[in-house]
């Protein structure tokens, strides 16, 4: 079973004051299973009745990527930033260019590569960062991501 995170720990850690609105936003992209955009982070917190307007969140955004709690990540042609938690475990995405879905990829392709990498260059690894960029079936298919929403 997976374990709960702790934001307030996780931010005294991290030397950050714990407020309401950073624990929040700090645990909203912990659970979160794609990255998230700021306008994201800030309606989910509204459904869940924290208070916060836009510009905490982008400043709670910004400390959190500042002390490594989270990552931020961009698509080419989308003028908005996404952001996720900073895992242990790192993760990989794909990334529709025509409808902007993010899609999380089960399991690492470069573990190999690394291995042999580090071989060669005798270089130490410490991480890396994989986005994949295409188009999903459906923007393939011609199909709009508003018909797709209206879908059954």
């Amino acid at each position: 079973m997976k374990e709960k995170l702790d934001a307030g720990s996780a931010l005294a850690q991290s030397g950050l004051r714990n407020t309401r609105p950073r624990a929040a936003v700090l645990s909203l992209l912990e659970a979160s299973a794609a990255p998230l955009s700021a306008e994201q982070v800030y309606l989910a917190l509204r459904e869940k009745g924290v208070a916060a307007n836009l510009s905490t969140v982008y400043r709670a955004i910004e400390a959190l990527c500042e002390k490594g709690l989270a990552a931020k990540l961009s698509i080419p042609g989308d003028p908005r930033a996404f952001f996720e938690f900073s895992r242990a475990a790192h993760r990989h995405y794909l990334i529709c260019l025509g409808c902007r879905e993010i899609r999380s990829l089960e399991r690492c392709p470069l573990a190999g590569y690394e291995k042999a990498l580090e071989q060669e260059t005798d270089y130490r690894i410490s991480g890396h960062k994989l986005v994949v960029y295409g188009y999903c079936p459906a923007c393939r298919g011609g199909v709009s991501p508003a018909a797709r929403e209206g879908a059954p």
